[in-house]
């Protein structure tokens, strides 16, 4: 009989790296691995002779960055979702792009069931499963913190040592941690307690508030139909837009977020995280909509963009809400156009310029000063009239009942 083939999602971290002998000391199998490359840089370089060390047949490294901006990072940025105010979903919209291409290679090459690290307690189970399921429904999914009897990060770092399998982590630095272009999150060891402040020396990609330069920098955005598509005048392709945005805010202190969510399997959980460009390139996005979207659009749209965030939270990126969701966006974001200029000073942003062709602000209306014909301020009184009628109305009845009232008792 053949060899079972599982093909597990592989970054090289502590999980995946102990998957790979745990897969072949429990199935008779052989397991190949696959690495997203989704922007985490130099990272990727050694992870062909990791997977060689833990044992794995072969690895493929999917180049997916470009498909991770312009799919992912773009669509969620257009619709201005952020998870409970204040998570970018960095690993959020990663683990579907993930997912389906572990489907597409398990077809590729065979494979009879994939395999991941997620956690039992965590979000990332379900965002890969549900989109396994999507592609491909009768596909076996191996889940092995659901199976072994390996309890914490510090038994797996045991678990390692003892095959002489290297790790990216220690007991004195024992944070999961995911990476990619949009990104970087810490989570774990110290960081459970939020009695505990962040470390001083947690953060990898920016500079920490206090550390970042003391005169401001400015920083110019230019979009369209509400994507990012130069920054300081100088148009780029997706991924090096992404990347100036990150180099820009970070050496500013602008982007960390440390917070307690909601995890789906109803737990709170801590997080740190970096996402400086992103930080930056959602408070530019969200200041230009402020004057190309009237009232009423964009009020709903900041309902949909809840709805929107905890859809991709939550895992559920190929449903047909989300892309009509995302199809809804694409309409209101035709009149994002335009160019911000952002003031970045020690982890704070502020506006500097909007500017728009599409801008719904009239300065001559706007104005405290004279509006001439195009507002004329006793217009309102009749307004005013109207719009309070059913507030008259009403006090008018309760006015009536309490003289009612009064006559009764007399």
């Amino acid at each position: 009989m053949d060899k079972k083939r599982i093909l597990l999602a592989y970054s090289g971290g502590l999980d995946t790296s102990i998957i790979v002998p745990w897969l072949k000391e429990n199935y008779d199998c052989d397991v190949l691995c696959m690495a997203a490359d989704l922007g985490q840089g130099e990272e990727l370089e050694p992870l062909h002779e990791k997977a060689r060390q833990c044992g794995a047949e072969k690895l493929f490294i999917e180049d997916l960055r470009r498909e991770f901006v312009e799919d992912f990072i773009f669509p969620t940025l257009k619709a201005g979702a952020v998870y409970e105010g204040k998570y970018l979903l960095g690993t959020s919209f990663a683990r579907p792009l993930i997912a389906k291409r572990l489907v597409e290679i398990a077809h590729r090459e065979n494979c009879t069931a994939v395999c991941h690290g997620a956690t039992g307690k965590g979000n990332d189970q379900v965002r890969f499963e549900l989109t396994i399921k999507a592609f491909d429904p009768n596909l076996e999914i191996i889940a092995p913190w659901r199976i072994w009897d390996i309890t914490s990060r510090e038994e797996a770092i045991d678990y390692a040592n003892e095959r002489n399998i290297p790790v990216p982590v220690t007991k004195k630095r024992p944070y999961s941690m995911d990476r990619n272009l949009w990104h970087l999150s810490h989570e774990g060891a110290d960081l459970e307690d939020p009695r505990n402040e962040m470390p001083s020396d947690l953060l990898l990609t920016m500079a920490s508030p206090q550390n970042a330069p003391d005169t401001p920098e400015y920083v110019t955005v230019n979009f369209v139909c509400g994507i990012p598509v130069a920054i300081n005048g100088e148009t780029l392709d997706p991924v090096a837009l992404i990347e100036k945005a990150n180099a820009i805010a970070a050496r500013n202190g602008v982007g960390m977020e440390d917070m307690v969510e909601n995890r789906l399997v109803g737990i709170k959980s801590r997080g740190i995280y970096e996402t400086p460009g992103g930080t930056l390139l959602f408070e530019a996005h969200s200041r230009l909509e402020s004057i190309t979207l009237d009232r009423a659009t964009a009020h709903f749209k900041s309902q949909a963009a809840l709805r929107f965030s905890e859809l991709v939270y939550d895992g559920l990126w190929y449903t047909p809400l989300r892309e009509a969701l995302s199809a809804f966006m694409d309409v209101l974001e035709k009149a994002v156009n335009g160019t911000v200029r952002m003031k970045l000073y020690k982890g704070n942003m502020f506006p500097a310029s909007l500017q728009s062709p599409d801008s719904l602000y009239m300065e001559e209306i706007s104005t405290f000063g004279y509006s001439g014909e195009l507002y004329n301020h006793k217009d309102a009184e009749g307004f005013i009239n109207l719009y309070g009628l059913p507030m008259k109305v009403k006090a008018m009845v309760e006015a009536g009942k309490r003289h009612k009232d009064k006559e009764s008792h007399s």
